[in-house]
């Protein structure tokens, strides 16, 4: 089949690549020293160049801010401090002349507390709006059950109007949802679907595995009623319209991915699942506890999930979010190997089958922060901070897994330039600039040939040049190697094939020379001669063209 052919068969989302944008930090227009969606409409014609296809924005909506959006007070309107409905408009008016859609973050398990529903639902027990979140009875001080919250302390507040607990599985300004109320769940179709009116892309939904608790068995992910759930809410609302939908599941496995993302279209287009990044932690502890990566087993957990979701489901493709520590200083090396480290870890992940995932940065090789605690500002990383002090850990001890793993370290504001402020505000930013800006911009790499930038530029062209990359059977290669990931992906047409060492040793090379005939497509060291010993860090990937 001609590759033209393909493209017009399968969904765009497949041969897409989706940049990821915290808007708060990325470009700041007025000088308040906060990112927003003026700031982002003045960057499209940077993400056209870069070849991006969609933004998935971060929360937008209105938001006392208490979990940076993710606590919801209006889900049909912006929040000022990103500018007005207008301006959210605007960009999906210019996004789409830059070939760009917009994709909404949507947070469906719990709104904030200062929600007209919650403010409505706390006055009374009969208030028609009360059973729009999830209560218990109790006496103050007796809590209905030992569950915490994952932002620290109990995941029950008590409220005295009401004489009852309500429950929140993140911050206390967060109470959950009550998904088994019929007409909430209308309530949140008919707000998707006037979001769909105005002509977003898709939407990322925020921790959709929780939405079917049952904190009476102490269930918070995959409850029973989630399928049930999801596929109503698809009829509803995303099955009107061409869109991308991704679930935020954290205790994914893959058969369970292929529930949700069934090409049948009954639930999601994908999911985040995070087995790969939960793997350098100590088993059964904390993001916090940190570990050594067990490489051999991150090669088994990516091989299990391309190779037994193909046909049957589809795999999202990344390294970094607003979450997540900044990959090059995680698995790569920020130091002496920084270049090298950030194109292979790219050039290792895009190849592989899914829709791969860009974080704000990444594409410059933006490394993690080391801030002094006041400097900090995500609640997740303060409430540890003072957690882990108050059970006799040491300062010295609990810093060191802030530098590792405090969402901050993703948070930091966009580099532009070496300019002032790293050219994100003219003001004073909300959380402090990376002081490596001066090396690590946008200006300094966009014109550069060797650039992490233009890696990930060229990653993007070949996923819309060659089918393979899009439904190609996964192979692992070397799969007991303790320093190369390989793989190749093979379709009718193509052969792909991808070396990676991921370490920082030279290691000798386990794979035979390819073909005279296979094209080497990237490599991340300036010369392109085959060689029996792979540098530290080095990735190449070539491609067969089996039709000749």
């Amino acid at each position: 089949m001609a590759d033209k052919d393909m493209a017009k068969q399968v969904k765009w989302w497949k041969s897409a690549v989706i940049y990821q944008i915290y808007p708060r930090s990325f470009a700041d227009s007025n000088g308040d020293g906060i990112g927003d969606l003026q700031g982002i409409i003045s960057k499209l014609e940077y993400l056209e160049t870069l070849g991006i296809d969609a933004i998935w924005l971060s929360p937008v909506c209105r938001s006392p801010q208490d979990d940076h959006g993710y606590d919801i007070s209006d889900y049909q309107d912006i929040d000022p401090m990103f500018g007005t409905l207008q301006d959210m408009e605007t960009l999906i008016a210019e996004a789409k002349r830059h070939h760009i859609r917009i994709i909404m973050d949507l947070v469906l398990n719990h709104s904030s507390d200062e929600h007209f529903w919650f403010q409505e639902a706390k006055k009374s027990r009969e208030n028609p709006y009360h059973d729009y979140y999830v209560w218990r009875d109790g006496t103050e001080g007796e809590f209905p059950n030992d569950m915490r919250a994952a932002f620290g302390g109990s995941a029950w507040e008590w409220v005295p109007e009401v004489q009852q607990y309500y429950f929140h599985q993140f911050s206390v300004k967060q109470p959950d949802l009550n998904w088994d109320n019929p007409k909430l769940r209308l309530e949140i179709y008919n707000m998707i679907n006037w979001w769909i009116e105005k002509g977003v892309g898709g939407f990322r939904l925020d921790v959709i595995d929780q939405i079917a608790k049952e904190p009476d068995k102490r269930i918070t992910a995959n409850g029973p009623r989630l399928h049930e759930f999801l596929r109503e809410l698809s009829r509803e609302t995303f099955q009107k319209a061409d869109l991308v939908t991704v679930g935020e599941t954290w205790g994914a496995t893959t058969e369970l991915a292929k529930l949700y993302s069934n090409p049948d279209n009954s639930e999601l287009s994908m999911v985040f699942q995070f087995e790969h990044i939960c793997l350098d932690q100590i088993p059964g502890k904390e993001k916090w506890d940190l570990a050594p990566l067990p490489f051999l087993k991150l090669k088994e957990v990516f091989e299990r999930w391309q190779t037994q979701l193909y046909g049957e489901g589809w795999n999202s493709l990344f390294w970094n979010n607003h979450d997540l520590p900044r990959i090059v200083s995680r698995w790569g090396n920020d130091e002496k190997y920084w270049a090298e480290s950030a194109k292979m870890l790219a050039i290792l992940l895009h190849g592989m089958q899914g829709t791969p995932y860009i974080y704000q940065g990444e594409e410059l090789g933006m490394t993690n922060i080391c801030y002094e605690i006041e400097e900090y500002r995500d609640i997740e990383t303060l409430n540890i901070y003072r957690e882990r002090l108050e059970k006799g850990y040491t300062k010295e001890e609990i810093m060191r897994s802030l530098y590792a793993r405090s969402r901050d370290n993703a948070r930091t504001p966009m580099q532009w330039s070496d300019g002032e402020n790293a050219g994100f505000t003219a003001g004073e930013p909300w959380i402090k600039v990376n002081p490596n800006y001066r090396e690590i911009n946008v200006a300094k790499q966009i014109g550069d040939e060797d650039s992490i930038f233009s890696c990930y530029q060229k990653l993007i062209r070949l996923r819309k040049e060659y089918s393979v990359f899009v439904d190609g059977i996964f192979r692992m290669l070397c799969r007991d190697h303790e320093a190369v990931f390989a793989y190749t992906r093979e379709n009718d047409d193509y052969r792909l094939l991808v070396i990676c060492n991921f370490f920082d040793k030279p290691t000798a090379n386990p794979l035979e020379k390819p073909e005279e005939s296979a094209k080497l497509l990237i490599c991340n060291y300036g010369d392109t001669v085959w060689s029996t010993t792979l540098r530290p860090y080095e990735a190449r990937m070539y491609m067969e063209d089996k039709r000749r």
